[in-house]
């Protein structure tokens, strides 16, 4: 479920071992599955800890996840990386504003999945986003641009040169094309 690096294990170690014996740490979700989800790491003292909880065992410690964090944890990894600015301790939830989805669900969650995880964080440094409307019968998907993107002057370049292609990648043979169907009106929210 969450994979910590042997640097994070380590310093995971030496964190507990200034807390009261039996302290764990959590690994958690706010908001789970929303657009709003944020991932955390705590310390779990010995009364926190849930009889829901999962328990993750690692090399001098234990993690716990709750049972509502959990399916929103997959694929997650957690390191402790040391630069010339100093230290610091990552959390990555591929999963967490969207619960990960079968290789053999329907077309459109197939889609929804790729769009909540990876083009809309890419797309959120410029304040924007997008939500798929539809997949047409002829194997189109209906994008809707959002924020940011609405009004921006490259979104043709980001749509062709970005979105399409790399849902064409990972749909070849489902999807032949995607569509934008946003009025875009430059404005104040555009980012230019």
């Amino acid at each position: 479920m969450i994979n910590i690096s042997d640097t994070a294990q380590a310093h995971f170690v030496k964190l507990l071992a200034d807390q009261p014996e039996g302290t764990h740490i959590r690994v958690f979700v706010i908001s789970p599955g929303t657009a709003q989800a944020e991932c955390g790491v705590s310390y779990c003292p010995p009364d926190a800890v849930e009889v829901d909880d999962t328990e993750l065992t690692f090399n001098g410690f234990s993690a716990m996840v709750d049972e509502k964090s959990a399916p929103f944890l997959e694929d997650a990894s957690i390191d402790f990386v040391t630069d010339q600015l100093g230290s610091q301790l990552t959390l990555k939830a591929p999963n967490a504003k969207m619960r990960k989805v079968s290789d053999d669900a329907p077309l459109i969650e197939r889609i929804q999945y790729v769009i909540e995880s990876e083009i809309n964080p890419q797309l959120a440094s410029h304040g924007g986003n997008i939500n798929l409307i539809e997949v047409t019968e002829d194997k189109v998907a209906v994008l809707q641009f959002g924020g940011g993107c609405n009004g921006c002057s490259m979104v043709d370049v980001t749509l062709k040169d970005g979105i399409e292609k790399q849902l064409l990648e990972m749909f070849s043979g489902e999807l032949v094309g995607v569509k934008d169907v946003t009025d875009h009106q430059a404005g104040e929210h555009s980012y230019q």
